[in-house]
C-alpha cells in the first residue's frame, strides 16, 4: 500500500530512527490509516507484550479492552486525531497476557507535503502505579472523611493563629452552632481558656517526664456551649506541618457524663469508706484453686470465725456453719453460678452473729479468671442489712393489715347496703299482701270464701313480719348486751317437740319427713326454754326452707360426754365449702342477690349462734358440698343436779308471703295484662285486683314462663317482680326489647318490687321497665299506673267537655 510505503520511507529517512527503536520506557508505533500498525519500538514491546513480528500489520485495536472496543473508542480516537491533528487518551489497555494496566497516550496524524493524511503516530506511557496510587489516595481521603463525619467525637484543625479551618459535624452536636459558623472563628469562641490549660499540661509533663514536647497532648479544658452553659471537654491534639505552616489537629470528647458517673462513684466510695469503718460492712476474698478464705475484721465477726481468718485465712468448708442453716444451700448455688456461669455473685442471707443473733446480710462480689477462663479469685464484701429487713417485715405487715381492714371496711358496708335492701324487701313483702287484702276486704263485697282467705293470709304475713321484727330486736339486743335470759330447769324433749310442731306445718307443705330421735338420758339442762326453742325452730326451718320437696329432715338429741346435743341434719342442698366459715355471721347469706330463691334476712344462724354461747355451748355446722345436705350441731352442758322443768308452751314461728290492694276505674276493662311474681299470695293478690277491674289476666311465677307467654300471646302491660329466682325482672325485661315489636317487644312494662331505693328505681327505668313502683302500694295507684301505661286513662276533662 502506498501510504504504508510513504510512512515507512518517512520513518526510514528520520536521523532519531534508532533512538525512537530502543526508547523502553514509552511505546512508540505507526499506523496506517486504516489504524494498522506499521512499526513497534522496544519500549511498546515491553508495555504491551508482544514482539514486533506479532503485531506489525496488524489492527491497533487489539491494544483495547473489550468494553472499549465496543464502544468504537479505538476508531473515535484515530478520528479525533485526523481532525484536529493529535487525540490523547488516558485509560486502560490490554496487554498480549489479556492482562490490563493503565496507559496515558498521545496519537498524532501523519501528513505528507502536500498536506494528505498519510498515517497516524502513537506515544503512550505506562501509568498503572500512579493511577493506583491517585486511587488509593482517592479511597483514603473519603475513609477519611467518612470517619471526620460520623466520629462522635468533635475533630477540630487550626492554624498558628487559632483560627478554625475545619469541625465536623460532631462538632455541632457538641457546641451547638452549625459548621459555617465555627469555620473561620477564633477556638476560643468554643473553648476560652483552652490555652492556658494545655501550657499547664505542658508544665506538668516536664516536671513529670522531662520532655518539652510530645505530638499529641490529652487535657481537660472548661468549654463554652452557644446557649452558654459551660461542660467539660476532653482534648487530644497534635501538629504537623505543610509548605513551613504548622496545622493543629484536635479530637474533642463531651465528658459531662463520665464526670457525673466519677463523682457518683466517688461519692459511693466515701459511703463504702464510711460504712467499712463504722463496721456496717465486710470484705472478703476467696483464692478458688487453693480454697483459701480471707476476711477482714468485720466478716470475722459476722461469721463468728477466728483471727486466723483474718490473717491466714480458713476453707469455704470452715465458714459455711455459720450461715443459717435454711439458706446454706441458697449461698452455695450462688457461689456455684458465679464460679461456672456468670462470675458474677450476688445474694441476700442470714447468719448466726456472734452477738447470739441472726442477722440479714447482703454480698456482693465478682470471680476473676485466667485467659484460659478458669475461676481464680472471689472478691466481694457483704453488709449488714438486717435493718432493712426488719422494716421491710414491718412495712409488708402494715400493708396486710391495712388492706385486711380496708377489705373488712368494703366488706361491711357491702354487707350493710345487702342487708338494707333485704330488709326494705323482707319487710315490704308482708305489707303488701296486709295492706292489699285490708283495702280490698274495706271496698270489696267477698265472699265468705274469699273473705277467709283474705284474712288468712294477713294473719299469716302480720306474723312473718313480726317474726322479722323479732329477729332485728334480738341482734340488737344481742349487740348492745341487753338480751337477757330466764334460766331454769328445761327438758329438751319439750322444747324440741314444741319446735318440731312449729315447723311441721312447712314441712307438709314440701312433703318433707321430720324424723325425731331423742336420747331420754340426755335430756336435762339449765336454760331459757323460749331461746332454745328459738334455736331449735331456726335451725328447723332453715332445714325445712332449704331442703327440696320429698327430702327429709332430722333432728337428734343425744348425750355426749358431760353435753347434750342438739343434731339437726337435712337432704337439702348443702353449704358451699367456701361459705361454711361464714354461715353465723350476721347479714351473710349463701345466695344474696336479687335471683336468690328463699327470702329471709340472713339474721337466723347468727341469733343461734348467740343463744348457744349465751348458755355456755357451741353450734358447728357440716356440709360436703352444694346438694349433699348439712348438719347442725347445737352442743350445751348438762346441769349437774336433775330438777322438774317447768311447763313452756312452744313458740310457733309461721312464714311469709306477700301480695297488693284495689278498686278500680272502669278504662281496664278488656286490658290483657301479664302478671309475674314468684310469691302466690303476691300474685294471687295482684291477679284479684286487676280482675276485680274487669281486665283480662295472665300469670307466671318466672321469668322464663313470662318470656313463653308474650312469645304465644298479645298483652297490653306486664307488671313484673324484680327479685325472683334463676333469672330476675331485670334479666327478664332486657329478654323482651331484645323481641320485635310483632313478638311483643315494646309491651309497656311496670316494676312492682319490694327493692326500692332509689338506685333500684333507676336501674329498673334503665333496663326498660317505664314504672317502677314499691311494695307495699295502694290498689287505686297501680290501676292508674297500668292504665296510664297502656294510654287508655280517660282525660281528666273529657266529661266536662262531653256535658258542655
Amino acid at each position: 500500500m502506498k501510504s504504508e510505503e510513504t510512512i515507512i520511507e518517512l520513518f526510514g529517512k528520520m536521523p532519531y530512527k534508532p533512538l525512537v527503536e530502543e526508547i523502553k520506557d514509552y511505546a512508540i508505533f505507526h499506523l496506517n490509516i486504516e489504524g494498522q500498525i506499521l512499526s513497534w519500538n522496544q519500549g511498546a514491546e515491553r508495555i504491551f507484550g508482544y514482539s514486533k513480528n506479532e503485531v506489525i500489520e496488524r489492527d491497533f485495536t487489539v491494544l483495547f479492552t473489550p468494553e472499549d472496543r465496543a464502544q468504537s473508542i479505538p476508531e473515535l480516537e484515530l478520528k479525533k486525531a485526523e481532525e484536529t491533528g493529535r487525540a490523547e487518551d488516558t485509560r486502560w489497555h490490554l496487554r498480549k497476557d489479556d492482562s490490563r494496566f493503565f496507559a496515558q497516550g498521545v496519537t498524532t496524524a501523519l501528513r505528507n507535503e502536500g498536506g494528505k493524511l498519510i498515517g497516524f503516530a502513537k506515544i503512550a506511557r505506562d501509568g498503572t502505579a500512579q493511577r493506583e496510587m491517585e486511587e488509593a489516595l482517592l479511597e483514603s481521603e473519603e475513609k477519611y472523611r467518612i470517619v471526620a463525619e460520623t466520629a462522635t467525637d468533635a475533630i477540630i484543625s487550626i492554624n498558628e493563629q487559632s483560627t478554625i479551618l475545619f469541625v465536623n459535624r460532631a462538632a455541632t452536636r457538641i457546641f451547638g452552632y452549625e459548621i459555617e459558623l465555627m469555620i473561620g472563628q477564633p477556638l476560643t469562641m468554643l473553648m476560652p481558656e483552652y490555652l492556658r490549660h494545655i501550657h499547664r499540661a505542658g508544665q506538668e509533663r516536664y516536671l513529670k517526664t522531662g520532655k518539652k514536647h510530645v505530638n499529641w497532648e490529652h487535657v481537660e479544658v472548661p468549654a463554652l456551649h452557644r446557649d452558654g452553659h459551660e461542660f467539660p471537654l476532653e482534648l487530644s491534639f497534635g501538629e504537623f506541618s505543610k509548605n513551613n505552616k504548622h496545622i493543629f489537629i484536635g479530637i474533642a470528647r463531651d465528658i459531662t457524663e463520665r464526670k457525673r458517673a466519677e463523682e457518683i462513684i466517688r461519692q459511693t466510695k466515701a459511703r463504702l469508706e464510711s460504712v467499712l469503718k463504722a463496721g456496717l460492712a465486710g470484705t472478703f476474698f476467696w483464692d478458688i484453686p487453693n480454697d483459701r478464705v480471707l476476711a477482714d475484721e468485720n466478716m470475722a465477726r459476722y461469721f463468728s470465725l477466728s483471727e486466723k481468718a483474718v490473717t491466714e485465712g480458713v476453707t469455704l468448708e470452715e465458714v459455711l456453719p455459720a450461715i443459717y442453716e435454711e439458706d446454706r444451700a441458697r449461698v452455695a448455688d450462688a457461689l456455684t453460678e458465679a464460679i461456672e456461669q456468670t462470675s458474677v455473685y450476688q445474694i441476700e442471707y442470714r447468719v448466726n452473729h456472734s452477738d447470739g443473733k441472726v442477722r440479714w446480710l447482703s454480698a456482693r462480689g465478682s470471680v476473676e479468671r485466667d485467659k484460659a477462663g478458669n475461676a481464680l479469685e472471689l472478691t466481694g464484701f457483704a453488709v449488714d442489712i438486717t435493718r432493712i429487713k426488719e422494716a421491710e417485715e414491718q412495712r409488708e405487715q402494715l400493708l396486710l393489715r391495712e388492706q385486711a381492714a380496708r377489705q373488712e371496711a368494703e366488706q361491711a358496708n357491702r354487707l350493710k347496703d345487702e342487708f338494707l335492701a333485704t330488709l326494705s324487701h323482707e319487710l315490704r313483702t308482708p305489707l303488701n299482701a296486709i295492706l292489699g287484702w285490708s283495702q280490698i276486704l274495706q271496698n270489696n263485697n267477698l265472699d265468705e270464701t274469699a273473705a277467709n282467705r283474705a284474712m288468712a293470709t294477713i294473719e299469716r304475713n302480720a306474723r312473718a313480719q313480726s317474726q322479722l321484727i323479732d329477729d332485728i330486736l334480738d341482734v340488737s339486743r344481742i349487740i348492745t348486751g341487753k338480751l337477757r335470759l330466764d334460766v331454769r330447769a328445761v327438758d329438751l324433749s319439750n322444747v324440741i317437740s314444741a319446735a318440731v310442731d312449729a315447723a311441721r306445718p312447712a314441712a307438709e307443705a314440701k312433703n318433707i319427713r321430720l324424723q325425731i330421735l331423742i336420747d331420754p338420758q340426755g335430756t336435762q339442762i339449765s336454760g331459757d326454754p323460749d331461746r332454745l326453742q328459738q334455736v331449735v325452730w331456726n335451725l328447723l326451718s332453715n332445714a325445712v326452707k332449704f331442703t327440696p320437696k320429698d327430702g327429709r329432715v332430722q333432728v337428734r338429741l343425744e348425750r355426749v360426754n358431760s353435753n347434750v346435743e342438739i343434731v339437726v341434719s337435712d337432704t337439702g342442698i348443702g353449704v358451699e365449702p367456701e361459705f361454711l366459715p361464714f354461715v353465723f355471721e350476721r347479714f351473710r347469706q349463701s345466695d344474696g342477690s336479687m335471683t336468690r330463691r328463699q327470702g329471709g334476712l340472713g339474721l337466723g344462724l347468727a341469733i343461734v349462734r348467740q343463744i348457744v354461747e349465751l348458755h355456755g355451748g357451741t353450734v358447728s355446722v357440716k356440709s360436703k358440698g352444694e346438694g349433699q345436705g348439712s348438719t347442725f350441731i347445737v352442743s350445751l352442758p348438762l346441769v349437774p343436779v336433775r330438777l322438774e322443768p317447768e311447763e313452756d308452751s312452744p313458740r310457733v314461728h309461721p312464714a311469709a308471703r306477700n301480695g297488693s290492694i284495689t278498686s278500680c276505674p272502669p278504662e281496664l276493662s278488656g286490658l290483657r295484662v301479664l302478671l309475674v311474681d314468684d310469691e302466690a299470695d303476691s300474685l294471687e293478690l295482684l291477679k284479684f285486683v286487676v280482675e276485680s277491674c274487669e281486665a283480662q289476666v295472665s300469670t307466671a311465677s318466672s321469668a322464663a314462663g313470662a318470656l313463653e307467654l308474650i312469645r304465644r300471646e298479645k298483652f297490653d302491660v306486664l307488671i313484673s317482680d324484680i327479685g325472683m329466682p334463676d333469672e330476675d325482672g331485670y334479666s327478664l325485661i332486657r329478654s323482651i326489647r331484645a323481641l320485635s315489636n310483632e313478638q311483643g317487644g315494646n309491651i309497656p312494662a311496670i316494676a312492682l318490687t319490694a327493692y326500692a331505693r332509689a338506685e333500684d328505681r333507676v336501674r329498673a327505668l334503665l333496663s326498660g321497665f317505664q314504672m317502677h313502683i314499691a311494695k307495699p302500694v295502694e290498689a287505686l295507684e297501680l290501676i292508674a299506673a297500668v292504665a296510664n301505661l297502656a294510654g287508655r286513662m280517660r282525660n281528666p276533662h273529657q266529661n266536662e267537655n262531653e256535658n258542655e
